[in-house]
């Protein structure tokens, strides 16, 4: 029988376990797109956590009075009244954040990290699990987001948050800012990410063989004896 997971298991699981971006590989047209800045990729990442949240959250709550056979439709309906929620908060409160991310807040509607995790898990987990599993994988979208962003300003812009990190004779490098920089970002991240599983992963197995023989060893010793 599979052993229930915690809620603080819940919520690490979306950092790195089944991170949105690096194991799934969703939401990647935001990613790619608003990522030429670090504060930028916490925008975006802070508003998609705060539809996933919510969104999550109703779902769950009302999971029992959904029709199976309208449920996606009923899914979008209550995403999209959040994100409009956001939307209209972020034009409101922060005008120059809004213009900078343009339409991609809109289309939270349609990422596919948001429905997914609605479907897979919020429609069939109580409401406090449906929260702590969103909030950790908004945590993963917010982490990834922040790195690339911060990786892509600080090789375009010499600047991370808009602190000047490089120095002036450092020439920026156009494409960083290009959207062939957010691909190469992205893909050298997951590149170093799946290298350090696949490490971990390795020196596990090797640790399993070391413990076997020093056991088959030992059973042999006492045998002898």
């Amino acid at each position: 029988m599979k052993k229930e997971k915690t809620l603080l298991q819940e919520f690490v699981k979306g950092i790195d376990e089944i991170n949105p971006v690096m194991k799934q590989a969703l939401g990647l047209c935001p990613t790619l797109a608003v990522t030429v800045s670090a504060i930028n990729g916490i925008a975006m990442a802070l508003a998609t956590t705060f539809v996933l949240m919510f969104s999550s959250l109703m779902i769950s709550i009302i999971r029992k009075l959904i029709p199976s056979q309208v449920r996606i439709a009923s899914y979008i309906v209550i995403i999209a009244t959040f994100v409009t929620i956001a939307d209209l908060v972020m034009k409101a409160k922060f005008p120059a954040m809004s213009k900078a991310l343009g339409p991609f807040v809109p289309l939270i509607v349609v990422n596919c990290l948001i429905l997914g995790r609605a479907e897979a898990f919020a429609s069939k987990n109580n409401p406090l699990k449906a929260l702590f599993d969103a909030l950790g994988n908004g945590a993963g979208f917010l982490i990834v987001l922040f790195i690339m962003g911060s990786i892509r300003e600080l090789f375009g812009s010499r600047t991370i948050l808009g602190f000047h990190i490089l120095p002036h004779s450092f020439e920026p490098m156009l494409i960083m800012i290009l959207p062939a920089g957010a691909f190469i970002t992205l893909g050298l991240l997951m590149g170093f990410k799946n290298a350090y599983t696949e490490r971990v992963k390795r020196k596990e197995r090797e640790d399993i063989v070391k413990n076997y023989r020093a056991v088959s060893k030992l059973e042999s010793t006492n045998q002898g004896l």
